[in-house]
């Protein structure tokens, strides 16, 4: 079962180094080679510049693909995972198998108020209304609050998901949550992913094979048609593309 546990709360180095350290780690992985750095070797350079509980990676649990990554060189990692409460039950087996099989410690984010104290102060179903709303109060809001023990987080966001993401780079500075962020597989595809999952035999969500490239909350996720934009089933007739954690 995952570890419901709080997030670390270390001490953390100041927000100046850290950004000085976040450019640096730009320009050095630009460096490595002609091409752009692997995932590995952009894990390895966090591995050299921070300890392992300074770090966590955010998993939406739709495979284990960057937590394994991650934990092969940062053993015990802390993976978050955000419990917004409407979840697919297929999502909640996978962040289960992940905590049995991967050396991390799963951890669960979870909102200020539960499903049913948000629909008595805002209204049943929040989501149909006003997403945005819901995802800052479910999603943002607890990440940013889980992250504030930290000094760098990995995300598993591709360049090839949207155009919202197609400058995606692999080391930054996240200002609005004030510390380094990395995104070691922005140059993979989604057979890419694929591939690496059935190599090394990580988990992934069933609902990948289901149609399901991008997975989020049940309301707001419908399955994709072979050969679309991956993420048009989340928040599908709506202009909304991003619940706002990577915005």
């Amino acid at each position: 079962m995952s570890v419901s546990l709080a997030p670390r709360t270390t001490e953390r180095r100041d927000a100046a180094t850290l950004r000085a350290l976040a450019e640096r780690g730009a320009a050095e992985l630009r460096s490595l080679s002609d091409a752009e750095a692997g995932p590995r070797e952009v894990i390895a350079w966090v591995a050299e510049n921070f300890d392992t509980d300074a770090a966590a990676v955010a998993c939406s649990m739709a495979d284990a693909a960057l937590p394994h990554l991650v934990a092969d060189q940062l053993p015990g990692v802390d993976v978050l995972f955000l419990d917004t409460g409407y979840h697919f039950a297929e999502t909640y087996a996978t962040r289960d198998e992940v905590a049995r099989a991967l050396d991390v410690r799963v951890i669960d984010v979870l909102p200020e108020q539960t499903v049913a104290q948000q629909d008595a102060e805002h209204g049943a179903r929040l989501h149909d209304r006003d997403p945005g709303l819901c995802c800052a109060l479910r999603k943002v809001a607890p990440l940013q609050n889980a992250l504030a023990g930290y000094e760098l987080w990995f995300t598993g966001v591709r360049r090839d998901e949207a155009p919202t993401r197609t400058n995606t780079p692999l080391v930054t500075w996240d200002d609005r949550n004030g510390l380094v962020k990395v995104n070691p597989v922005a140059s993979w595809s989604f057979d890419d992913l694929l591939d690496y999952a059935g190599a090394h035999q990580v988990p992934v969500n069933l609902l990948m094979s289901q149609g399901y490239p991008s997975i989020g909350c049940q309301p707001c996720t419908a399955p994709v048609a072979a050969g679309d934009d991956p993420r048009s089933g989340r928040w599908a007739g709506l202009s909304k593309t991003e619940c706002g954690l990577h915005l």
